[in-house]
């Protein structure tokens, strides 16, 4: 007799149009997840990645546009990829919006757009997605920062918003225990920013970094897929992944 064929596990990821984002996708569906890939305004990165893997693998990705600081409307993006998908096994949050916020200058508009995309959104969509994720025995991954220890100068509400995911991560992981495992992953200098800090230093940085050299994208992504996919036995954990650069901080 011909067994059925498995369902293929289901992964949601914020910000995952380009730059980190991305190539965690591109991670997770080399290893056999189907993608619900959410992006905000990178309409032509994402239509070219789902190009690329759908290449690969036929019906394997969902292209979801959402504003994340909308938080009334962050549980419909957990409703499509259901819809689309009928379960959902892991969740990774990527999404981050990155640049300073000298003191005396900081706006409450800014403290809002840092907090709603580095935390609030989140949470609310791990919220929504637990349910789902229970009935999978599935996991979450945040995308945390190193900064979240030590603040980065210059970018205090950034900073203070990482550590409010980190503390996330570990709190989830009580909360959501013992069905869903809730990890994160704190990068160090893998991607120079788009924007924010410029790193003008970017030569003596990686000079105090002990491993002498900056990160790839794939690092963070194979530390994702790590935490999904092998490390069964480990909850409320944040891996660094800064070639120890927070040693030096």
């Amino acid at each position: 007799m011909i067994e059925p064929a498995q369902p293929r596990p289901v992964v949601l990821i914020t910000g995952a149009a380009k730059r980190v984002g991305a190539q965690i996708a591109r991670t997770l569906h080399a290893a056999g997840y189907d993608l619900a890939l959410h992006y905000r305004r990178s309409r032509v990165e994402m239509d070219a990645l789902c190009a690329e893997l759908e290449a690969a693998r036929k019906d394997s990705t969902l292209a979801i546009q959402a504003e994340l600081a909308d938080i009334e409307r962050l549980p419909e993006i957990v409703e499509k990829c259901i819809s689309r998908y009928d379960r959902l096994d892991a969740l990774v949050n990527n999404a981050s919006t990155f640049y300073a916020t000298p003191i005396g200058t900081i706006t409450p508009q800014q403290w809002q757009e840092l907090f709603a995309s580095n935390v609030q959104a989140p949470f609310f969509l791990a919220q929504a997605a637990a349910p789902h994720l229970k009935s999978s025995q599935g996991n979450i991954v945040n995308i945390v920062d190193i900064y979240a220890e030590r603040p980065l100068p210059g970018h205090p509400v950034y900073s203070m918003a990482k550590a409010a995911l980190a503390m996330m991560t570990l709190a989830l992981a009580k909360e959501l225990g013992p069905e869903v495992r809730v990890n994160g992953v704190a990068p160090g200098a893998v991607l120079w920013p788009e924007s924010g800090k410029a790193y003008a230093d970017q030569a003596e940085l990686v000079a105090r970094t002990p491993l002498k050299r900056a990160g790839a994208p794939q690092d963070v992504a194979t530390a994702v897929l790590f935490l999904l996919r092998d490390a069964k036995f480990t909850t409320g954990q944040i891996l660094k992944v800064d070639g120890g650069r927070s040693l030096a901080i």
